[in-house]
């Protein structure tokens, strides 16, 4: 289990915040601009705790070379079902520098985006304390 994962699951969001490289780049499956650095991807992540509901890993693929991994999830945004999958590249020293996630179905990813917009004031200001 990718220690992600693991951090994930257990609800430590430090962890997880400190598995995230100083220069990571977070894409968002509903927003065009890639985010750049660990605050505001840290950010992100605990406004998506907050907006996902039943949240939980159902597979997870590890590329040939270690440093590409693929989680697949299921959750809920409101009253729509939603799958996804967490994209991670991992640098040289094992921290996370590229997190793409990818969601489905169309009418979740919309949920998702009303659900994080309305969430994004406080994630601004959670980056803004953390950088």
């Amino acid at each position: 289990m990718h220690p992600f994962r693991a951090a994930v699951e257990k609800d430590d969001l430090a962890a997880v915040e400190a598995m995230l490289a100083e220069d990571v780049v977070f894409t968002s499956p509903v927003v065009f601009k890639p985010y750049a650095g660990r605050a505001i991807t840290a950010a992100i992540l605990r406004g998506a705790k907050r907006v996902f509901e039943d949240f939980r890993y159902v597979r997870e693929i590890t590329g040939a070379d270690g440093r590409d991994h693929a989680l697949v999830f299921e959750a809920r945004v409101g009253d729509r079902a939603i799958t996804g999958c967490d994209f991670l590249h991992v640098d040289e020293e094992g921290r996370i520098d590229d997190f793409m996630v990818m969601v489905r179905p169309l009418s979740a990813a919309q949920a998702l985006a009303a659900a994080m917009g309305a969430e994004f004031d406080r994630i601004a200001q959670e980056a803004a304390a953390g950088a």
